[in-house]
């Protein structure tokens, strides 16, 4: 048999060529995983970025519907819709408030005639303070504006004097207006206690001319029916005398 023997030159070609070969399936496996492994991590970026937009929009909407919950919260407030509480005791702090806000409304609709409805549920206080208010919404009355009254629960003492000042006056079907004399606790001199009982009496003729150009009933009739003792008044009996115009 003939032997076949091999150029060493053509033997390191075919190695070199063999060896090119591998470095090129190297570096074609090497980009291969290279590209696979960035395109993993865009996919990652893409996913993260995807997430955090959706939590941003989700917060965002969240943050939206909530602002809109607040203002609606708002707008149906009493604030809104022109109603004051009225829960507390006739006091110059409890009239400076509600005459603070009363001004607020009339300042921030110029032009406008208001109707605003104040709502007691007060046990009475201080004369002074309480004809203050009573004088603040006559005066809105003569601007073109409309205070309306209602009692919930109890219009009693000066309380029940500022029911009257509303254009309509209503009680609730279970509430209860008193009407009393005035108090006082006169000291010191003759003199002190004889002044103090002269302020008395015009403040009972205020109230007095007050309840009487309202109701159906006379001065000398109201007097006579709170004279010395607490007149309390359910709702019907309120409307029976006109204290009231209406009952809810």
């Amino acid at each position: 048999m003939a032997s076949v023997t091999l150029d060493p030159s053509e033997i390191d070609r075919n190695n070199a060529e063999g060896q090119k070969l591998r470095a090129e399936g190297d570096a074609a496996r090497i980009t291969a995983v290279a590209a696979a492994e960035q395109s993993q991590a865009e996919a990652r970026k893409a996913n993260a970025e995807a997430a955090a937009e959706e939590l941003r929009t989700r917060k965002l909407t969240h943050d939206v519907d909530r602002a809109d919950e607040a203002r609606r919260d708002e707008l149906a407030g009493h604030k809104y819709n022109h109603l004051y509480v009225f829960d507390t005791q006739v006091s110059d702090a409890s009239v400076k408030q509600c005459i603070a806000q009363l001004v607020n409304w009339e300042r921030t609709s110029p032009g406008k005639d208001l109707e605003i409805e104040i709502q007691i549920n007060s046990p009475g206080g201080e004369i002074f303070a309480g004809f203050a208010l009573i004088d603040h919404i006559a005066a809105m009355h003569t601007r073109g504006h409309t205070v309306n009254t209602t009692t919930l629960g109890m219009a009693a003492s000066m309380g029940g004097v500022i029911l009257q000042v509303g254009k309509k006056r209503t009680m609730g079907a279970h509430s209860f207006l008193l009407i009393h004399e005035a108090s006082f606790r006169a000291g010191g001199s003759f003199a002190n206690v004889q002044d103090e009982v002269e302020l008395v009496e015009k403040m009972h003729d205020l109230i007095l001319d007050l309840f009487a150009s309202r109701s159906k009933m006379t001065r000398v009739q109201i007097k006579r029916k709170w004279n010395r003792k607490d007149w309390w008044i359910g709702a019907a009996e309120a409307l029976k005398h006109g204290f009231i115009d209406s009952i809810v």
